[in-house]
């Protein structure tokens, strides 16, 4: 069994979506099958492109929320029905110890990803995030724990 997590931008551009959508299945396509495990906190961006490519790939997803409020507090309208739908195809779903969204829920649920995964994957433009818990801080985690991590940035793509 392969467990990868994902970290990335959640504010991707809309032509880049379709690109980092063929990079995350070209790199899952080693890992296909019922083996893979994804494991996401299913953020807007990155994180749902990714679980989508962990299932079309033959993978289970497993979601990790950050508090029971996630979905209410963070989840935009125009995102429910995307979120909800990965949701209900995910094999598990553990909220972190949090009523409400915030740093440490966030802080939590990403330490639950780096300390549960064989790898990460980075839909990262390789700019630092200065200590905020941005992408950056996350890549800088996971190899400071020496797992192993996959920047997917395709030419071209970009944040929005």
């Amino acid at each position: 069994m392969t467990r990868i997590g994902i970290t990335g931008h959640s504010d991707l551009s809309a032509d880049s979506v379709p690109m980092v959508d063929r990079a995350l299945a070209a790199a899952l396509a080693q890992y296909a099958g019922a083996d893979l495990v994804g494991v996401s906190c299913l953020a807007r961006g990155a994180d749902q492109i990714f679980a989508e490519a962990v299932l079309e790939a033959g993978g289970r997803l497993e979601v990790v929320l950050p508090s029971v409020d996630y979905r209410e507090a963070k989840v935009k309208p125009d995102n429910l029905d995307a979120f909800d739908g990965l949701l209900m195809r995910s094999a598990t779903v553990r909220y972190m110890p949090y009523r409400t969204a915030g740093r440490a829920a966030y802080e939590d649920a990403n330490e639950t990803v780096l300390s549960g995964i064989d790898r990460l994957f980075a839909v990262w433009d390789g700019n630092p995030s200065g200590g905020q818990g941005g992408t950056g801080d996350a890549v800088e985690a996971a190899r400071g724990r020496r797992v192993p991590v996959e920047v997917v940035w395709p030419d071209g793509a970009r944040r929005g």
